[in-house]
């Protein structure tokens, strides 16, 4: 039996010397505007994790430095053949009308999420779980999911059918959040209204305008309220990130996440200062859509498409050396992990590009019998950029690229659809695995492609399975190479974090996850 209690104290980065802070709200400058406040309904973008973070704690944290903390658990065991968890819950955890937070309000969040009739785009995440797939599928009832409260919901009790080596990170996620049943009941699918939301994070919605402000303000009942110095946070969904920078500049925010990385040489000229920049476990590609009838179902065209992107040109020229080109799914910076290159793309361009002619002549295409595509991608000007200089460099394979953007919930619902023909998608990881990224191609939800290959599908559940660090690896490895051979999908570059933070502000921390909770942040007095 594996046993993990860690300092609550030194997790929370106390120090007794630190300087007092000073009462305010926050303003963050977030990518998108959420789905949804419930945790089983948000489409999986950063900004709607960004939000959740700050009005849901579930079993485990992220610290500031991105390392997993006790969260609504003070501690937990893992049994020895990995199958079975089991998690103490803090006597004070409440739920921001003054219930307490126990184990029956996970064992109701979990149903809930595989619940078929949820539909939620995190259910697949807890497949580990016992019959929580078939439970999906609308094989089993919610009622037989692997879950228990025990001694009178102080301990909570996870069986999974099989060793997930990855399990426990993943419990960071919006999936992971409990909800209150009371509140559910009382209130139906209204419950995650601000006028209607109970939650049990630092910070409580209060006001929601659509696409334009959602406001919160501390949460009294919360367990480590104490140490909370902000009085709130107010989130701006802003897709245009230039209108950002300048909203930055005039005061409006005291964060923007994610800037263009464009601006990364001015910004650093004029406001050095406030640029946070790292490197980050993030993938930026464009998604081929696989199914029949799609012009890019034919693996010749797609492999043509993905050899002709000047990848150092995008990071290069368009988005100023801030990020790295890619040619795998899984960036580079994963731990333990060493990830594959797309056959080709380690290429000279010369010999690229004639591979390209060639795939194309031979899938039927050419300057004189066009192909024509429809390009996707959500609004931005960063991915309007890019997607402009992609459809220049596939002209000469005589492609013509019809492009359209929409909102970004808009977008990620058409791709979660499979309306789109090649298509902008971006993967940002919430804890450090190989296996977040490559469950894309797997999973039901963020397979935006529907790319099927039951044997890559085969290595990654043994690998799930796998509790050998080096063969888990291995088996990895290997499926990533085997699809990526299948070019379902074109990378395009490596991700680094890239955030405007105000220089008055402490208790921000670079981390790889580009996770930052709001309950670390305080705001310093002018000296």
């Amino acid at each position: 039996m594996k046993k993990v209690t860690l300092s609550l104290l030194g997790a929370a980065g106390l120090s007794l010397g630190a300087p007092l802070a000073i009462a305010a709200t926050l303003n963050v400058g977030i990518s998108g505007d959420p789905a949804s406040l419930d945790p089983a309904r948000v489409t999986g973008g950063v900004w709607e994790e960004d939000v959740l973070r700050d009005i849901f704690e579930g079993l485990i944290a992220i610290d500031a430095q991105g390392q997993i903390i006790p969260g609504v658990a003070k501690s937990w065991e893992v049994s020895d053949d990995g199958r079975t968890y089991t998690f103490h819950l803090r006597e004070d955890a409440r739920w921001s009308d003054g219930e307490s937070v126990t184990a029956d309000d996970f064992v109701y969040a979990l149903r809930y999420q595989v619940n078929p009739t949820t539909a939620s785009n995190y259910a697949h995440r807890l497949y580990p779980v016992v019959n929580a797939q078939k439970i999906n599928a609308g094989e089993a009832k919610p009622e037989t999911l692997g879950v228990e409260s025990r001694d009178d919901g102080k301990t909570l009790v996870i069986q999974l059918s099989e060793p997930a080596a990855y399990f426990l990170k993943t419990l960071v996620l919006p999936f992971g959040y409990p909800i209150p049943e009371h509140v559910v009941a009382d209130k139906g699918e209204k419950w995650s209204r601000p006028e209607n939301i109970v939650v049990n994070g630092a910070f409580k919605p209060v006001r929601w305008i659509s696409n334009t402000e959602l406001d919160t303000v501390k949460n009294d009942e919360f367990h480590d309220a104490d140490e909370v110095t902000l009085d709130g946070v107010n989130y701006y969904p802003i897709e245009d990130k230039n209108a950002g920078i300048s909203r930055f500049q005039a005061g409006e925010l005291d964060i923007l996440r994610d800037f263009p990385a464009a601006r990364y040489q001015w910004l650093e000229q004029q406001i050095p200062d406030a640029v946070k920049i790292t490197p980050s476990l993030g993938s930026y590609y464009y998604v081929f859509n696989l199914r029949d009838g799609s012009p890019v179902a034919d693996k010749r065209v797609r492999e043509a498409l993905s050899l002709a992107i000047r990848r150092d040109v995008i990071s290069e020229k368009l988005l100023d050396g801030a990020v790295t080109p890619a040619t795998s799914l899984v960036p580079p910076g994963v731990s333990h992990y060493t990830p594959a290159s797309q056959p080709g793309l380690d290429d000279d361009m010369d010999t690229r590009m004639s591979r390209a002619h060639e795939l194309m002549k031979a899938a039927g295409f050419s300057p004189d019998k066009p192909l024509d595509l429809t390009l996707r991608y959500n609004s931005g000007d960063e991915h309007q950029r890019i997607a402009v200089a992609v459809a220049a460099m596939w002209k000469p394979l005589g492609v013509n690229v019809e492009m359209r953007n929409s909102e970004a919930n808009v977008h990620y619902s058409d791709l979660m659809q499979g309306d789109f023909q090649v298509a902008r998608a971006a993967w940002i990881s919430s804890y450090d695995d190989a296996q977040n990224f490559l469950q894309l191609l797997s999973a039901a939800t963020n397979n935006y492609g529907d790319y099927q290959n039951p044997e890559y599908s085969q290595l990654i559940m043994q690998s799930d399975r796998e509790l050998d660090a080096d063969k888990r690896r291995d088996m990895m490895q290997r499926a990533e190479a085997m699809a990526l051979a299948d070019y379902p999908l074109a990378p395009i570059y490596t991700y680094a974090a890239r955030n405007l933070v105000k220089p008055s502000l402490s208790g921000w921390d670079n981390n790889a996850l580009d996770m930052h909770a709001s309950r670390w942040i305080s705001v310093q007095p002018s000296q």
